[in-house]
């Protein structure tokens, strides 16, 4: 069973920024990645410094590139599980061994069921501004469900509407969401409307359809933290896995960064978490070296004065 320094379960931003970290640190470093990434439906990412307008793909390809190229191993499968030690089992029924090892298997979006959003998010059913606003300026744009963001993707268009759907609207926030110019569009949205592979509307319960370019919905952020609870990583009041600023969980030698963590984090962070843990890694791997040179040092210097009170004693008698 091959054994390395750090095994990172995750091939994304946070996972391979970590894994060439480590490898330019000359550490052993495996990634497992399933290939399926969150952000797979968007045709090309934003924010990122130097990369922006780049097609997801293309960066994870560039990326695992770099990871090779300094000596670092890349595993196309799933990890069923971890076991203290670590053992990592595939789901292909192989088998890795790590020191240490760090998770960034993000997290999944859980969508409102509403006809229409699974299959256009993404393209023209969207959660982030920051992400895809931009694309989506000066249209008429719809919110479903929350103000929070119906109050922000103001700032990318004058043409905005707010379907409460099932939500119940505070009087101050139907204040502030007409202070801010945005008209509450009332009653249960059926469906989401494509014609011509084009988002045309929001339909309503009654069969009305509201015309809109694009639509900001707000997914529930469900951590994909199954690896780490199976190894009683402890997890915040929210239930997602608890680490430090280093990504450092509760368990010794597990670690954890980007969207498995921070329901918040955007590409660029989670490539600067996967570097951040990386670094507090190796420098526990390098304490974990010199505690282990010390001790044989230490039992070697005993073994040569053990040897050499024992030559004086035969030598005496």
């Amino acid at each position: 069973m091959d054994e390395y320094d750090v095994l990172v379960v995750g091939g994304g931003a946070a996972g391979l920024s970590a894994a060439l970290v480590l490898a330019r640190a000359r550490r052993r470093v495996v990634v497992v990645d399933a290939g399926a990434p969150r952000n797979a439906p968007a045709a090309h990412l934003h924010g990122f410094l130097s990369r922006d307008g780049m097609a997801p793909r293309d960066l994870l390809a560039a990326g695992r590139a770099e990871v090779t190229g300094y000596g670092g191993h890349l595993v196309d499968g799933t990890v069923d599980a971890i076991e203290p030690g670590f053992k990592v089992r595939l789901a292909d029924g192989s088998s890795l061994a790590a020191r240490h090892v760090l998770v960034t298997t993000g997290l999944r979006d859980e969508l409102p069921g509403i006809p229409g959003v699974a299959e256009r998010f993404g393209r023209d059913v969207l959660h982030c501004p920051y992400c895809h606003g931009y694309e989506v300026r000066d249209q008429p744009l719809g919110v479903v469900s929350s103000v929070h963001h119906a109050l922000l993707v103001r700032q990318w268009s004058s043409d905005v509407l707010f379907f409460p759907h099932t939500a119940t609207i505070a009087p101050d926030d139907r204040d502030r969401l007409g202070a801010r110019g945005i008209r509450v569009v009332d009653g249960t949205v059926t469906r989401i409307v494509v014609e011509g592979d084009r988002l045309r509307g929001v339909e309503l319960d009654g069969g009305t359809v509201v015309p809109r370019a694009a639509v900001f919905v707000g997914p529930r952020f469900v951590p994909n933290s199954g690896l780490l609870t199976g190894l009683r990583c402890a997890v915040d009041g929210d239930g997602w896995p608890a680490v430090d600023p280093a990504g450092r969980t509760s368990v010794a030698g597990v670690w954890a960064a980007g969207n498995a963590v921070d329901p918040r984090a955007q590409l660029i962070t989670a490539a600067g978490a996967g570097s951040t843990a990386a670094i507090a890694i190796n420098t526990e791997l390098v304490e974990a070296d010199i505690a282990a040179s010390l001790a044989a040092f230490s039992a070697t210097a005993e073994r040569q004065v053990a040897d050499a009170v024992l030559g004086a004693s035969r030598h005496g008698m």
